[in-house]
């Protein structure tokens, strides 16, 4: 078997691998991307909210807001073909049970310089007046995922990065100068492995778990939704208790629900089940929809919902570092193996953390 020497190998063709791919193939000569899916951005990267943060999410994560609020410009500036903004953005403070009230939402958003102003009566009326207290028309925007795919594989061409799609990564080995990827099909050796697996990224043969990275892991429910007419053109978030989101889905021309109490199906801390893999645990999982409980209960608050037609349900695996589950935080984890510095793996709470990345990347990693 031939064996290629490559810079730079990311495992992982989610939107982190491919990005991180990008940026190091404009500073190295040769970069192979190892993606297990039979195409990139099809896993977590397409399953989600498509919610371009903008830092209102996070009012009881200060830092996470801020860094939101100023990674959305660059984010909507690089990838702006892939941005969707026709629709407006609500979000709405619960009346009972709400973690974040009224006039701490407003001084937030001010202390952030978040454009943020009361809505109209028109749109107000949509919800019970009993069960929601207050409702501001923001800017915040969602993103295509399927456009998002198409500029960065043109993108890793131009840079002529090598893609290798349905090429599961087999054992990592460690070695003095390098590291050696053995993968389905073939094994190269590479100077530099960025592992950037999400759910995954403890369960690499060979890349040791890293110290820092106690991940949980659920299984989410991304209920896909035709929402009445006069919320067509709505995005609505209804904070920060009995949290429920109704987004714009662009890639299928469709409204996303998700509910906190009913999205989360299944949860657990790896180092408390180490052997419980998480595409594995996804795999077997009978996915039967909650769809019934979320319509149910966000219809309270949102009567027009009654009459929104569930046309599907998507399930993945959501990952997050188990400390941030107090605060709502969502930090980036970069973790240099301590017993070879040339294996890192990278882990970011949401899309935008991507210019965090670069800046970690830039500061610490020292090409050949």
């Amino acid at each position: 078997m031939l064996t290629s020497h490559f810079d730079v190998v990311v495992v992982g063709g989610g939107f982190f691998g491919c990005c991180l791919a990008a940026r190091l193939a404009e500073k190295s000569k040769r970069v192979l991307v190892l993606e297990r899916e039979p195409r990139l951005l099809l896993r977590a990267s397409y399953v989600n909210q498509a919610r371009l943060h903008r830092g209102y999410h996070y009012p009881r994560s200060y830092r996470t807001a801020v860094r939101s609020q100023q990674n959305f410009a660059l984010f909507a500036n690089e990838f702006r073909d892939s941005i969707v903004s026709n629709f407006r953005k609500l979000y709405c403070i619960a009346a009972r049970n709400s973690k974040v009230g009224q006039r701490y939402f407003e001084d937030f958003c001010k202390r952030m310089g978040a454009p943020m102003r009361p809505a109209p009566a028109a749109v107000r009326k949509l919800f019970s007046p009993h069960l929601i207290r207050a409702v501001y028309e923001v800017e915040e925007y969602a993103f295509d995922c399927d456009r998002l795919r198409n500029l960065l594989a043109a993108r890793l061409a131009d840079l002529e990065v090598d893609v290798r799609t349905s090429t599961p990564v087999k054992r990592v080995t460690p070695r003095r100068e390098a590291v050696l990827i053995e993968y389905e099909g073939g094994e190269a050796t590479a100077s530099w492995l960025f592992n950037c697996t999400y759910s995954g990224l403890n369960y690499i043969d060979g890349i040791r778990r890293p110290p820092n990275a106690d991940l949980k892991h659920e299984i989410a429910e991304i209920a896909l939704i035709e929402p009445p007419d006069e919320l067509r053109g709505l995005g609505i978030t209804v904070m920060d208790g009995p949290f429920f989101s109704v987004m714009p889905f662009p890639a299928r021309g469709l409204h996303s629900l998700t509910h906190v109490r009913y999205t989360p199906h299944l949860s657990w801390v790896d180092h408390q089940e180490p052997d419980k893999d998480p595409s594995a645990v996804l795999s077997s999982y009978a996915k039967r929809s909650s769809f019934p409980f979320m319509i149910r209960d966000a219809a309270r608050y949102l009567p027009a919902l009654r009459r929104a037609r569930h046309v599907e349900s998507l399930f993945e695996i959501k990952t997050v570092l188990a400390r941030t589950e107090l605060d709502d935080s969502r930090p980036i984890l970069f973790d240099r193996d301590a017993q070879c510095p040339r294996i890192i793996s990278v882990l970011g709470g949401k899309i935008d953390n991507i210019y965090d990345i670069f800046d970690f990347v830039d500061e610490n990693v020292e090409l050949d």
